[in-house]
């Protein structure tokens, strides 16, 4: 990012010994990714490259000029060779004459599928004539943010011109598709000797008649950008000046944990977000300078950025110098109404006759003096891109506020990039989100065989899944695993004892920082033990207590406080046991523990009704596979009571149930997510025994 390292420059990556052999197409992938692995370079998902490439046609049986773009919605930096579009360079040539001009420029796009090779299923983006009609045979679109800082700046042509010559040209702002296409082919063929162009408040393009060349040019372009913003603005003040002083990392997380909870709470009522912290050098330097408000309420100017970050940002009524979070959180509800106020009153001005309705008007960027940045998305990854991109904005904007003046995207350019109906049409091409999409939930006992398995079944769902745990070892082998199968933005752990006070109430701090709250509690710690009553210690009477009901009591009331703030609803799942209901010899201490969280989360549904959060309970029985109660002391004694061994316990268990059946921790998770989900919305103070059938613990 700009000037995140001083006196940095990119890396020109080109490996001459990986390319050796390479056809055009594969030279393609590699340059994208190459470009893409640095976000100095473009954005998540931004820019576009393109190579024109012969190709054999299926039909004809002759080569053919063939154009490899981009397809709508990818990212170049993990793209692969699936990921672009291809399309006959002669059918894309004679859409010039099906052109109407600009008012109909979006019609345009109707016809990109017709100029389809090889009948490949990749959409073409809306881009595709800006690589098209480059009268070159590689050409890129990046968006780096000393090129956008050019871009932005009021006097971004003679910028462009000042620091890169005839090299680079410069083009007006205009909103990408087929008009812009036909720009662009007109300055290359009356440019000859030009290696690419400035986008007014929006990027770069440059172009080479090899794959090499290209990417050494954007390289190179980026470079001398870095390196005249780096000398331009030694020693010059930024941002106005700094304004506050930032808290202390510590201090900045325990005020994030407070907000993020409420502000999440407020802009959840229909559809469930995930947040995420940012507290960076960079963020803390905007958040703290004394032009955050003015150059926060220009919005972004890269389209890219606004798509992301929203029209403009919310600044938060906060001041470090003498911090009252009480005064702050009271204040947020008359902030977010306002901001919706304005984004309705932005919507009036702006709409045109054909414009889709109104989306969710709260703010996506929420900025807090001396303490960072939050954002807040339907999902955790788009939560951090968004971040990315506004981080990628203050970028831009301390580059062209400090040699120029910054200019934001104008705000009806902004609202039809925003309200495009080709974007809508996108948006209406989801996929339907899984069902528990924006939903975060906490597994205690998350490194062991049913939390392990709850959690995944969680993640399958698109839940976001904090592990809590007090097996450090297991815990971060589970994260791990989890991760590398579902993601690492959406699974956090933290180390958990259910029994300390602090240790839980940290741990949903923690939770509140990384994900925005809570929706899904699965209270599943646990402990076995067996002896007969003259033997059980009051050690082991204790131990069984504590954890397996106080520290159910601790987790639950630390939620039902973060539920509570939110105002959105929750559910509460206690992982219990046959032996809650069943009595079973040699197992005092273990099966009045158990009892007594059936008794709590019939209480707690009590309480919880009224606010939306629901309690049930799921009884197991016998989960031997993956249980590490299973596989201590616990066995062995379970064994001796029933006059069997190890090997045939769980037979012994699976005999004595009604349905003959063993009972797995993936059959405990698929309870667990059912009381979780929607799908029992009408469901609180219930038990769902999942024991293959045990008549001592029906319920009725």
């Amino acid at each position: 990012m700009l000037n995140k390292q001083t006196g940095s420059r990119l890396q020109n990556l080109w490996d001459k010994n990986k390319t050796a052999g390479m056809r055009d197409s594969e030279l393609l992938v590699y340059r994208s990714n190459l470009l893409g692995s640095d976000k100095r370079v473009t954005n998540y998902g931004g820019g576009n490259t393109s190579a024109k490439v012969m190709e054999k046609d299926p039909l004809t049986g002759e080569m053919v000029e063939v154009l490899w773009v981009k397809g709508s919605g990818g990212d170049v930096a993990s793209i692969k060779m699936d990921g672009f579009a291809t399309l006959y360079m002669d059918k894309l040539h004679a859409l010039k004459d099906l052109y109407r001009g600009v008012e109909f420029e979006d019609e345009m796009v109707g016809y990109l599928p017709h100029c389809t090779f090889n009948l490949n299923p990749r959409a073409a983006s809306i881009d595709t004539p800006l690589h098209a009609y480059v009268p070159k045979k590689h050409v890129d679109h990046m968006h780096p943010d000393a090129i956008i800082a050019i871009a932005a700046s009021e006097n971004s042509k003679e910028l462009t011109q000042k620091i890169f010559g005839d090299d680079i040209g410069w083009l007006p702002w205009k909103r990408p598709g087929y008009e812009l296409g036909l720009w662009l082919e007109k300055f290359c063929l009356g440019n000859p000797g030009a290696k690419g162009v400035v986008l007014e408040s929006h990027g770069l393009f440059t172009w080479a008649d090899t794959a090499e060349e290209c990417y050494d040019t954007t390289i190179d372009v980026i470079n001398r950008a870095i390196e005249w913003f780096e000398t331009e603005t030694a020693g010059k003040t930024v941002f106005g000046g700094e304004k506050h002083a930032a808290l202390g990392a510590a201090d900045r997380r325990k005020i994030a944990a407070a907000l993020m909870p409420v502000i999440r709470g407020m802009v959840s009522k229909q559809v469930r977000m995930v947040g995420h912290f940012d507290d960076s050098d960079a963020v803390l330097q905007f958040v703290c300078s004394s032009d955050l408000e003015k150059l926060a309420a220009l919005g972004t100017s890269c389209p890219d950025h606004f798509l992301r970050t929203k029209i403009r940002p919310l600044v938060v009524d906060f001041d470090p110098a003498t911090p009252d979070i009480g005064t702050t959180l009271n204040s947020l509800a008359g902030s977010v109404e306002r901001y919706r106020e304005d984004y309705a009153a932005y919507y009036e001005r702006c709409k045109r006759d054909d414009s889709p309705a109104m989306r969710d008007p709260n703010a996506v960027v929420y900025l807090v003096p001396g303490v960072g940045m939050i954002t807040f998305a339907k999902d955790k990854a788009t939560a951090r891109i968004s971040g990315e991109f506004y981080a990628n904005a203050i970028n831009v904007m301390r580059g062209a506020s400090t040699v120029s003046t910054y200019v934001g995207l104008p705000e009806q350019e902004a609202f039809d990039i925003e309200y495009w109906l080709l974007e809508e049409a996108k948006l209406q091409r989801m996929p339907k989100p899984k069902s528990l999409a924006g939903r975060v939930a906490v597994v205690t006992g998350g490194a062991g065989g049913i939390g392990s398995a709850t959690a995944e079944r969680l993640l399958a769902e698109g839940a976001c899944v904090v592990l809590a745990d007090i097996d450090d070892n297991a815990l971060e082998k589970t994260r791990e695993n989890l991760a590398t199968r579902h993601s690492k933005d959406v699974v956090r752990a933290v180390l958990m004892n259910v029994t300390d006070e602090t240790a839980v109430s940290d741990a949903y701090s923690d939770m509140a920082v990384e994900f925005g709250g809570v929706d899904i509690v699965i209270s599943n710690a646990g402990i076995a033990s067996s002896a007969p009553v003259e033997e059980t210690t009051l050690d082991l009477w204790n131990r069984n207590m504590s954890i397996l009901s106080t520290g159910y009591f601790l987790v639950a009331r630390e939620a039902f406080r973060i539920l509570k703030t939110q105002d959105i609803g929750g559910s509460i799942i206690f992982i219990g046991s046959k032996n809650s209901l069943a009595a079973s010899p040699n197992a005092s201490a273990y099966c009045t523990a158990k009892a007594s969280e059936i008794h709590l989360a019939r209480c707690l549904a009590l309480e919880g009704a009224p606010h939306g959060i629901r309690v049930n309970v799921v009884n197991p029985d016998a989960v031997l596979r993956g249980s590490r109660i299973w596989s201590g002391e616990w066995l062995d004694q379970r064994a001796s009571t029933y006059g069997t061994d190890k090997e045939g316990l769980e037979e012994m268990y699976r005999n004595r149930s009604m349905l003959k059946r063993s009972v797995y921790p993936e059959d405990i998770a698929e309870a667990a997510y059912f009381l979780a989900s929607d799908f029992s919305a009408k469901s609180t103070g219930n038990i769902i025994n999942v024991d293959a059938g045990n008549k001592e613990a029906f319920t009725r």
